[in-house]
C-alpha cells in the first residue's frame, strides 16, 4: 500500500485510459499484497493491455511464480483475463531468487481495457501467497494530484499533506473511485500523526459510512494496526 506512515484538489482534467497508446508510470493504488510488488507500468494500446510489475526478493531461498488465472477486475466487477506473461514462469513452475535483495521485472497482458475506465483491480486468485492490488488509479492527472500530496508527507509537512488528501477526497468524493480508500487511510493517519483525535475521529467514521469500495479491507487495515474510533 502506497502509505507513507508505514513502511510500506479544483476539478480535475481527466486523463484517463481509452484504447489507443496511453499509459500510466508508477500509478497510485490502494491495498496490495504481497509489500513487495510494485507496478512499474500500464500501457494500453489498441491490440491490448501489458503491465509492467516488479517483486523484491526479502528471504533466504526465495521464490516466485504467476499463475495462469490473474484477471484485471473493473468496478462493475466484470473480469478481463490474463492472455499471457513474459520474464515470470507459471505456476508451479517457480523462479528461485538469487540473493536477498533482487528484484525481478516481469510483465502480463491482457485484452485492452475498456474505454473510458479510470480504475481497476488487478488479482491473482490462486489458493496460497496470491498477489492483488485494489484501486489502481489510471488517471494520470489524479495520480499527480496524490504524488504531490505524498511529497508533502515526505518532506515532513503532515498537516500540508493531510490538507491535500483531504482536498483530493472532496473532489472526487461522488466518482466512487478505487483510489478513496486510500485518502482515507492516509489523512486518518496523518491526523493521528499530528494529534489531531477529533479530525481522526470525524474521518473515520465518515470513511465507515462511505460506501467507499473495498470497504471493509481498508478498515480492517486500520484495526489490525490499532486504529479505530
Amino acid at each position: 500500500m502506497k502509505i507513507l506512515l508505514l513502511s510500506v484538489t479544483g476539478i480535475f482534467t481527466t486523463f484517463i485510459f481509452n484504447v489507443g497508446g496511453q499509459s500510466v508510470v508508477k500509478p497510485n493504488f490502494g491495498l496490495k499484497s504481497p509489500e513487495t510488488i510494485d507496478i512499474k507500468k500500464i500501457e494500453g494500446t489498441e491490440d491490448g493491455t501489458t503491465i509492467y510489475l516488479s517483486i523484491k526478493n526479502m528471504i533466504d531461498g526465495g521464490y516466485f511464480c504467476a499463475d495462469k488465472n490473474i484477471s484485471i477486475i473493473y468496478p462493475d466487477g466484470s473480469k478481463s483475463r490474463l492472455i499471457s506473461s513474459d520474464g515470470i514462469p507459471t505456476c508451479p513452475e517457480t523462479y528461485k531468487f538469487k540473493y536477498i535483495g533482487e528484484v525481478l521485472d516481469f510483465m502480463l497482458r491482457f485484452p485492452p481495457l475498456k474505454p473510458g475506465i479510470e480504475w481497476i483491480d488487478l488479482v491473482e486468485e490462486c489458493n496460497d501467497n496470491c498477489f492483488y492490488f485494489s484501486g489502481i488509479s489510471l488517471d494520470n492527472e489524479l495520480n499527480k494530484k496524490i504524488d504531490a500530496a505524498f511529497d508533502l508527507a515526505e518532506k515532513g509537512e503532515s498537516a500540508a499533506a493531510m490538507n491535500s488528501f483531504i482536498a483530493i477526497e472532496d473532489q472526487t468524493d461522488s466518482k466512487d473511485l478505487g483510489t478513496e480508500g486510500l485518502m482515507y487511510i492516509n489523512i486518518i493517519m496523518l491526523a493521528k500523526e499530528t494529534a489531531n483525535t477529533e479530525q481522526a475521529d470525524k474521518w473515520y467514521k465518515r470513511f465507515e459510512a462511505s460506501g467507499a469500495p473495498h470497504l471493509s479491507q481498508y478498515i480492517k487495515y486500520l484495526n489490525d494496526r490499532g486504529i479505530k474510533y
